[in-house]
């Protein structure tokens, strides 16, 4: 089976936002737990690790050969929305996320006709340096990771 084909990310360069809408061809709650547990995340994004549950989990996110990053979780409304707050803009990189320097992803999710759809929108980056830049480099990560995303949850369907 053929992975659902999903348009890419896209910039904002007036709210310093980047945002993508995808459709995954998985039910809600399975595209909810993938996005919510570290485990499931860690499997198609960043190896991520969390102390606690919900609102105010701290951890940090990080790939391989690259620095780990630290990351909060800001919203929690199962299953629906989850929003997560890091800083990755940085060197170098604080223990704690920086309030002055983070940008939020938040997830949207909305059960549709033979699966879900999926909206990431990833806000702040005029806190960050060189805010065109990083930007354009999330841009194209958003592309990567969730296009892993769906091919994570339509190869288990």
């Amino acid at each position: 089976m053929e992975n659902t084909q999903n348009p890419p990310a896209a910039i904002d360069a007036d709210t310093f936002s980047v945002r993508r809408t995808i459709h995954i061809s998985a039910p809600l709650e399975k595209v909810w737990r993938t996005v919510t547990e570290p485990e499931l995340i860690s499997q198609w994004f960043g190896q991520i690790t969390l102390a606690g549950e919900g609102v105010g989990a701290v951890g940090t996110i990080g790939w391989p050969g690259e620095r780990r990053i630290p990351i909060r979780v800001e919203t929690f409304d199962p299953p629906s929305e989850v929003s997560y707050r890091w800083c990755n803009d940085e060197d170098p990189l604080p223990a704690t996320v920086d309030e002055q320097r983070a940008t939020i992803f938040t997830f949207t999710l909305e059960a549709t006709a033979g699966g879900t759809r999926l909206t990431v929108v990833e806000t702040g980056f005029e806190h960050v340096g060189n805010p065109a830049h990083v930007m354009a480099d999330h841009r194209g990560g958003w592309d990567g990771e969730l296009d892993k995303l769906v091919a994570l949850l339509e190869r288990s369907a």
